[in-house]
């Protein structure tokens, strides 16, 4: 008897050391699988990736930044920022840009806002309404960002300018 308890013991011991090898395998391969998918996809998708930045050391006073949403706002998760009038700042396509502001509206005169900017390979163009004006102005709109080769992405932005 002594020993059918031990022998169940062994077997089971060693089916339970089975089952957690196969589980701990298992999401690895998957997750791997999806991170090469979906990288091997947004390569060649042809589709502009934006990423977030931190805010840029750069801006000092005035300046206009953008995030996808409000909770990414909240978040600091940035996708735009400029110093309002010279400079813009994204990520795109795994990219750093410090771009030149073409043309830009006024942010304290408007209930609009409107910024176009150019640079090698993108155009780009951001819209708003201003929704809350306080000691910064808090705007929601578009962003749009165009190629040479005809991709075009364009994603609602929240966020706000000022002093």
């Amino acid at each position: 008897m002594k020993y059918l308890i031990i022998f169940f013991s062994a077997f089971l011991l060693v089916a339970c050391k089975k089952d957690k090898e196969t589980v701990s395998s298992s999401p690895a391969k998957d997750s791997l699988n999806i991170v090469q998918d979906s990288a091997k996809t947004t390569a060649s998708s042809g589709k502009i990736l934006v990423e977030t930045i931190t805010f840029p050391k750069e801006i000092k006073e005035c300046s206009c930044y953008f995030a996808r949403n409000k909770a990414d706002f909240e978040a600091e998760k940035y996708i735009y920022a400029d110093d309002a009038g010279k400079t813009a700042y994204m990520k795109l396509d795994g990219k750093r840009l410090a771009m030149n502001l073409i043309s830009s509206s006024d942010m304290e005169s408007d209930e609009e806002l409107s910024k176009e900017i150019e640079i090698d390979d993108y155009k780009i163009s951001v819209k708003g309404k201003k929704i809350k004006g306080e000691e910064a102005l808090l705007f929601q709109g578009t962003l749009t960002i165009e190629k040479p080769d005809g991709t075009v992405e364009t994603m609602t932005i929240y966020g706000e300018c000022g002093c």
